[in-house]
């Protein structure tokens, strides 16, 4: 059998100390600041930790254990110091949390933000610690390593480049209002004219080619449902469908939602 079960408990385990270890610091100095959104910047930063502790631990194929660590780690990299520059650039706590956790005890914080995140973090990354404790099997299947990692840095690249044009926008629009002049009011260049959320789309292509490349040792083809786990999260619980509540009252945004995709990339309608 191409996995190793016992290597797997022991990379699971690590991989849930470490995780724990990372929420309850982040909890201590998030509750103690007032900014429980603290939490968003340490998304990117756990599972990268994870996909590391992986490569260490595990006796898998090491190419793989460690083509999957350095590509999970970039996309956290960049995701993690956008987190930080926006934390940093506000005193006040992102309106999300507070509205969300009105009137919540501290252990119930912790429960309802850091302890769901650690679980969310542990579930997406299982093909990770699948692939870290498995073998790379010969013949075509082994392709599907590659394949992965390629569709890794595909989205990765289509998160970042979806990230400064929104950066890029909100900036122009900022200084054209301190000039008195009128700007759109919808970014619907670049890859916004494909979809009006790229950056999640290519969030979800990062965990989609995550599972990929573990999928090439049979037994990780069965975390398919960690992708959709992803995919969930960012479609429906923090990503897509609440931006689209928000911003639905704006006219101009209703137009947008009649001409430009809503999650996949498609041409946008004339």
């Amino acid at each position: 059998m191409s996995l190793d079960t016992s290597n797997l408990r022991r990379v699971a385990g690590a991989s849930a100390a470490v995780v724990t270890a990372l929420q309850v610091g982040t909890a201590v100095v998030g509750v103690r600041a007032g900014r429980r959104d603290y939490a968003d910047g340490v998304w990117g930063p756990g599972l990268a930790a994870v996909a590391l502790t992986g490569a260490v631990a595990g006796n898998g194929d090491p190419a793989r254990r460690w083509a999957l660590a350095a590509a999970t780690t970039g996309w956290a990299a960049r995701l993690g110091k956008v987190m930080a520059d926006r934390l940093r650039g506000t005193d006040e706590e992102d309106a999300r949390y507070s509205e969300f956790l009105e009137g919540d005890s501290v252990p119930a914080v912790v429960a309802k933000v850091f302890g769901t995140q650690a679980v969310a973090q542990l579930l997406v990354s299982v093909p990770l610690q699948v692939a870290a404790a498995s073998r790379l099997p010969r013949g075509p299947r082994a392709w599907l390593f590659p394949a992965g990692v390629t569709l890794m840095v595909v989205g990765a690249v289509v998160e970042a480049t979806a990230d400064r044009q929104k950066a890029a926008f909100m900036a122009q629009k900022s200084a054209a209002k301190e000039r008195g002049e009128e700007t759109p009011d919808v970014l619907d260049t670049g890859l916004w004219g494909w979809s009006r959320h790229p950056n999640y789309f290519g969030d979800s292509l990062v965990w989609d080619g995550a599972w990929l490349a573990a999928a090439a040792s049979a037994p990780a083809a069965w975390t398919f449902p960690a992708p959709l786990a992803m995919s969930y999260f960012l479609v429906y619980a923090t990503g897509a469908k609440r931006t689209e509540r928000r911003m639905q009252d704006r006219p101009a945004y209703r137009d947008y939602q009649q001409r430009v995709s809503f999650f996949v990339p498609l041409p946008p309608k004339r």
